[in-house]
């Protein structure tokens, strides 16, 4: 049996010797090798029994991790750039050409999120505008849906710095600020999203412990501190929408499509049909006129010029029978077509009148 070397980096013992009647049971120990990579088992023989409420602590030492270890990501990309199962991002997926397909989130439930990412939403949309969470909740979503490789969008409450600055310190590939009206504030929200001197996001840096390297963000976006490229990568890999929702924003949506930073303009629909008194008709022509004039502003300027904004956008309420696959035929390049709480809903109502309904028949 390999002696143990008790300067070792690393060894652990695990529960002291159990007595189990006459029998003696052996200490399992594991020590790892400072030269190699291993790991190596011994089993050490004990003189004595000892009763299994006498366990022995484990006992372990980590080295010390440098400045240069903590100057580069663990992994290859940050929780920002984190890339779908399709091992692309959601930027480089349009750039392609795809037409994405996501669900909104607004129970909060992470297992809900998980069940939409094994299913395969090509994103999907936490809405904090809307649903009953807000940061804490949101964040269990978020890891649920990272276990499952797919990307994750907030929703803001409200177009703020200091919203902003809370949902993007978690860490998701998207952001979303409702209600822009004018390519000023849509400017502003870009500017909530980037680190000065090209924005006003704050900052949460702290140099890593016992060393006298750079300074990283302890936050989650930047696997707290760990992935030393995480502000110079931010920028590039988030993927900032706006919402156009106003017939005040109709009007500047081509402008607003147009401001540097925003990656998609979200139509929204029913907040448009109620700014212009059709509160219960979505589908009311003035709304459809409307509707199609913004989808030109944005994708004719992308045609024209071959820049500006993507165009997103709800299958609900847009149109009569518009469903995701017409919006796509159409030009949409980012389409949301349900939302889990309204999945669940219809579901349960036709299981309970699948019910009702066999049960009159018996009758």
């Amino acid at each position: 049996m390999r002696a143990l070397n008790p300067s070792a980096p690393f060894t652990t013992f695990l529960p002291s010797t159990l007595s189990r009647g006459s029998k003696t049971q052996s200490l399992l120990c594991l020590s790892k090798s400072k030269s190699k990579s291993t790991v190596h088992f011994d089993f050490l023989a004990s003189s004595s029994a000892a009763p299994f409420k006498s366990l022995a602590p484990l006992r372990y030492s980590v080295p010390a991790c440098s400045s240069e270890d903590l100057s580069s990501p663990v992994h290859d990309s940050s929780a920002a750039s984190v890339v779908s199962s399709s091992g692309k991002s959601l930027k480089n997926r349009l750039r392609d050409g795809e037409t994405l397909y996501g669900l909104f989130l607004l129970s909060f439930s992470p297992t809900l999120a998980e069940i939409a990412g094994l299913a395969g939403y090509d994103f999907v949309l936490v809405d904090m505008e809307h649903g009953p969470g807000g940061i804490t909740e949101a964040l269990h979503c978020m890891r649920a849906l990272a276990a499952t490789r797919t990307p994750a969008i907030l929703r803001l409450p409200e177009t703020s710095p200091v919203w902003a600055k809370k949902a993007l310190d978690l860490g998701p590939q998207g952001i979303m600020f409702p209600m822009i009206d004018s390519p000023k504030l849509a400017k502003k929200a870009v500017s909530y999203c980037r680190f000065p001197p090209a924005g006003i996001r704050g900052s949460a840096h702290t140099p890593p412990a016992g060393t006298r390297g750079a300074a990283h963000p302890v936050i989650r976006a930047s696997k707290y501190g760990l992935d030393g490229d995480y502000v110079v990568n931010s920028e590039r890999d988030l993927f900032i929408m706006c919402q156009v929702e106003s017939a005040e924003a109709v009007k500047k949506v081509g402008v607003i499509s147009a401001v540097d930073g925003v990656d998609c303009v979200m139509m929204g629909p029913l907040d448009l049909s109620a700014d212009m008194g059709y509160l219960t008709d979505p589908a009311h022509p003035k709304v459809k006129e409307m509707m199609a004039d913004a989808e030109e502003a944005v994708l004719g300027r992308i045609r024209s010029r071959g820049s500006g904004a993507y165009l997103g956008g709800f299958a609900v309420g847009n149109d009569d029978g518009l469903g995701p696959a017409e919006m796509r035929s159409r030009g949409y390049h980012m389409v949301c077509g349900a939302v889990d709480v309204g999945l669940f809903r219809d579901g349960v109502v036709r299981d309970v009148n699948k019910f009702k309904e066999a049960h009159k028949m018996s009758q």
